[in-house]
């Protein structure tokens, strides 16, 4: 199985140093659940706005641990901007929920 996430853009940024890896590794641990929560809620609030400021705080990180979900983090973005219904992007919303659950379980398996 996948464990969601990848550390080789983490290592490039690192320059291969194990304590900044676990500063990274811990910041992402911190700081993505609550935004990730946040987000769901805002779509289930229908407030596209916070939805968006969400999704496009959370996309750098989820790059930095290469987790490939730029695709449906623009779709979000994109729905904020539009009057469609909150029931058009919660398929998307359940995706990038379920990949960053399994990355998060991932990462607090390997850097426990």
């Amino acid at each position: 199985m996948s464990k969601g996430y990848s550390l080789k853009n983490v290592n490039e940024l690192s320059g291969g140093d194990d304590e900044f890896i676990a500063v990274l590794v811990q910041t992402f641990l911190e700081e993505i659940p609550p935004d990730l929560e946040n987000m769901v809620q805002a779509v289930d609030a229908d407030n596209p706005q916070m939805a968006y400021q969400y999704a496009h705080k959370m996309k750098p990180n989820l790059q930095l641990f290469d987790i490939d979900l730029l695709s449906q983090i623009k779709q979000i973005e994109a729905w904020s901007k539009t009057n469609k219904p909150k029931e058009e992007i919660k398929a998307v919303l359940d995706e990038i929920v379920s990949a960053v659950n399994v990355a998060i379980a991932s990462l607090k398996v390997d850097f426990a």
